[in-house]
């Protein structure tokens, strides 16, 4: 069961700008990443469910969350089918993020009042989503359309909102080309949770770029 309405969660989306993607199958070091990113600031972590077993980690990272860390919102992503939507639900996931759109994902979700976001590619994709009752639609894979391509869209559409994944970077530049183009939030995953910081256990580092990385997009927002 959600603990957080669906417009509760698009409005801290938008109100941090950012939100971290990690998965791993390990669960003390998932408890470490997302208090981590708790600390540095962060109130969503979006656990990308890509391997066996791991909704049985993302139910007691959410136990966890909601006895440690006040506030802070789980959800899930590479959610391909409704089944697997409901199952997340049920262990008490707040949004819902798929890489693609799928009207059995929007249901399923819609009748529980949770936010999801798909990935979409066209104007057509973002217009169905919309039409489906999407709030925030995700750009996937980011670094294959960029900035330019957000810019194009809230042309016509100044009403869309889209979070980029893939390709997202917590520098200045990087950032700074997003927001400018009209963004509502980013997702950011490796360029974030590095490969370095896992196999280092470097959670104050984490703590400390989670930290930059909104300085940054409250900078870059002016």
């Amino acid at each position: 069961m959600a603990q957080f309405t669906r417009l509760e969660v698009a409005q801290v989306m938008k109100d941090t700008g950012m939100i971290p993607l990690f998965f791993s199958n390990d669960l003390e070091l998932s408890k470490n990443v997302l208090k981590a990113c708790y600390d540095g600031g962060a109130r969503l972590m979006e656990f990308t469910a890509r391997g066996d077993f791991a909704h049985e980690v993302f139910g007691e990272l959410t136990k966890y969350a909601i006895k440690e860390l006040p506030g802070m919102i789980m959800g899930v992503g590479s959610v391909t089918d409704a089944g697997a939507a409901s199952l997340y639900m049920a262990l008490g996931a707040n949004f819902i993020v798929t890489p693609v759109l799928r009207e059995d994902i929007a249901i399923a979700c819609n009748r529980k009042k949770v936010l999801w976001s798909p990935g979409c590619g066209t104007l057509t994709e973002i217009t169905k989503a919309e039409e489906l009752g999407c709030e925030i639609v995700k750009l996937f894979p980011g670094d294959i359309y960029g900035p330019q391509f957000v810019k194009g869209v809230k042309g016509p559409q100044p009403w869309t909102s889209i979070m980029p994944t893939g390709g997202v970077a917590p520098t200045e530049e990087n950032l700074k080309g997003w927001f400018d183009a009209g963004v509502t939030c980013v997702g950011m995953g490796s360029k974030l949770i590095s490969k370095d910081i896992i196999a280092n256990k470097d959670y104050a580092k984490l703590e400390q770029d989670v930290k930059n990385a909104l300085s940054i997009i409250k900078t870059v927002r002016g």
